[in-house]
């Protein structure tokens, strides 16, 4: 194979070496290991490795464990010689490439805390991106920051904003790499902390020992029924935790060669990743939120057919999680591509959150996704109007706990319901967090007697577990997450507003996606000046998350209180689904 170098004239044509094998003679070890060190010591001895595609899904770089390994104990010798000791925070931008991969593995082999922070997206702009880094590395409190050279401008700006060392990774790839002692590791010392894509405003680092890591991992195996002959193609990103555990650690704790496409060149071109997965013999796992099959079952359906450009009949599991699955998407994708080879029965369909370092839930191979209808009284909590007809929502079944992982249904006290009762869903297991970083409040909030409040609504049906909605405030559109005091924050900065006056909550449409909602608390009665609110409001907001909300004015203290006096988001949701809460009938 060949890659393009450019110049100042023509392109020049390199070759490339082969990509790291499918199959090596390594024996397969399910993440039995007592830290992650040990996983990528034990992966190094085998041929297989990490594989970086360029936009158009040709291969650019292998990248085999052993050589990852290298590079990674050059990196923790550069960061003793820094001064970087144990516990110590290492921020990371998490940019998807060797660079990152080498020093993930360097902070943890110098015994200090990898914390993967996010790249810049396609909106809110540079002073946004700079803002959700100084808070989450305000929030941290890192040694220092590292990042690719093309951020160096905004990575360095958040960096000096809290008095943290800033530095391009290129730079600390060149320095010197003396011999030192490594510290060693036990189970439970902490191996990473996990940040929300959406915690910018409200940050909570989920803190993640290498036990709880590693029985995640082998969990992922297990529940997958993983083979010699599997491969993995991700473009997820490395700072989501379905990119990072799922898509990232998890090959090297279990010794499976994966194919990375960058997620910006998924954006740009989004069949480019079934075209890496027709192309790499072997490609027989790729995981994606709704919103990738969406995309993809968009763009193929105005052009030839499927099956002229793709074979997708190697690929046996075709996860999915990080958002509300929809079952329509499901079927369009399954219609778009039946004609390269793609079964239904690839779906897997899964459930899990950082808090519990990923998976919670898997769908056994083979059984695709199974729907049951509930009636839309039940899902909110909103009693039946006479007049009002039935309505029914498709939920999909996520599966059955993973390996070690305990679920409960819980009443809002915490008393455990029966099956086919929907209230909120817990989970025990070795995989659930420490806690928050530095957050004994939000962590006592959540975990109780060793069970993690998941925040989540579902049911249990024959041992399987059905995710109806979030009972935490989480907003997740397009696998992106936002916190709702994030949308309100924005708000509150125009002239005229205040805290207490905006809930922003998801609400459901009757095809099962998810859109934001804003209510607003307006106390102008000029018509005029309502709409001329409403249109400001709406472009703010798009303007910090790169979504097209709701935004319903509503009249002044309208918005529900609890005992104590916060605003309840939840009850906000219901009064306004049910017709409680009347906004103003504003020209559109």
């Amino acid at each position: 194979m060949t890659t393009k170098i450019a110049g100042s004239g023509d392109a020049l044509e390199t070759p490339v070496a082969a990509a790291t094998p499918t199959e090596d003679a390594l024996t397969r070890r399910f993440a039995d290991f007592a830290t992650l060190g040990d996983a990528l010591d034990y992966a190094a001895s085998g041929a297989r490795g990490l594989n970086f595609h360029d936009a158009r899904g040709n291969l650019v770089l292998p990248y085999t464990f052993a050589e990852l390994r290298a590079d990674a104990l050059a990196t923790a010798r550069r960061l003793i010689a820094a001064g970087v000791a144990p516990r110590d925070r290492i921020a990371l931008v998490a940019e998807t490439g060797p660079e990152f991969a080498a020093l993930f593995f360097g902070v943890v082999y110098a015994g200090a805390w990898p914390v993967p922070l996010p790249l810049p997206t396609s909106f809110g702009g540079r002073e946004s991106y700079i803002e959700q880094l100084r808070v989450q590395l305000a929030s941290c409190d890192p040694k220092m920051l590292i990042y690719p050279p093309e951020l160096a401008q905004m990575a360095g700006e958040a960096a000096r904003l809290v008095n943290v060392d800033g530095i391009d990774w290129s730079e600390f790839a060149m320095r010197d790499a003396p011999e030192a002692a490594l510290p060693p590791a036990a189970p439970d010392d902490i191996a990473y902390l996990q940040y929300s894509s959406g915690s910018t405003r409200f940050p909570h680092g989920v803190v993640i020992t290498h036990r709880a890591l590693l029985n995640n991992l082998a969990a992922h195996a297990h529940g997958m029924q993983l083979e010699m002959q599997d491969r993995c193609i991700s473009w997820l990103p490395w700072y989501h935790d379905m990119g990072l555990v799922g898509c990232f650690l998890s090959p090297i704790a279990n010794q499976v060669s994966c194919d990375y496409l960058k997620t910006e060149d998924f954006a740009r071109r989004p069949l480019a990743w079934l075209d890496m997965i027709s192309r790499n013999p072997g490609s027989t796992i790729s995981y994606s939120p709704t919103f990738g099959y969406d995309i993809c079952a968009r763009r193929i359906s105005s052009q030839t057919r499927a099956g002229d450009r793709f074979d997708l009949s190697r690929w046996r599991l075709a996860g999915n999680g990080a958002d509300m699955i929809r079952p329509d998407v499901m079927q369009s994708f399954v219609d778009a591509f039946a004609d390269a080879g793609f079964k239904a029965s690839a779906f897997l369909p899964s459930y899990g959150l950082a808090e519990a370092t990923l998976a919670v839930s898997i769908m056994p191979p083979g059984e695709g996704i199974r729907v049951e209808l509930v009636e839309e009284t039940q899902l909110s909590g909103v009693a039946a109007g006479q007049d009002r007809p039935q309505r029914y929502r498709a939920i999909v079944n996520c599966g059955k706990p993973v390996r070690d992982m305990a679920v409960e249904i819980r009443e809002e006290d915490g008393t455990p319901l029966p099956e086919r009762a929907i209230g909120k869903v817990w989970c025990s297991g070795p995989s659930v967090m420490v806690g928050y970083f530095r957050d004994a409040e939000a962590t006592d909030a959540c975990l109780v007697d060793g069970w993690l409040d998941t925040g989540d609504m579902g049911y249990l049906s024959d041992g399987y577990i059905y995710i109806v909605g979030r009972a935490k405030d989480m907003i997740i559109v397009n696998g992106r997450n936002h916190w709702p005091q994030d949308i309100e924050w924005a708000v509150e900065q125009l002239p005229g507003f205040k805290a207490g006056d905006i809930a922003a909550f998801a609400i459901t449409t009757p095809g099962g996606e998810e859109t934001p909602a804003v209510l607003v608390q307006c106390r102008s009665s000029d018509d005029a000046e309502r709409v001329r609110l409403r249109d400001e409001i709406r472009e703010r907001v798009r303007s910090v998350t790169g979504m097209n909300c709701v935004i319903e004015l509503i009249p002044p203290r309208t918005l529900p209180r609890t005992s104590s006096g916060k605003l309840s988001r939840a009850k906000a949701r219901n009064l306004y689904l049910n017709g409680e809460i009347k906004p103003y009938d504003l020209a559109a």
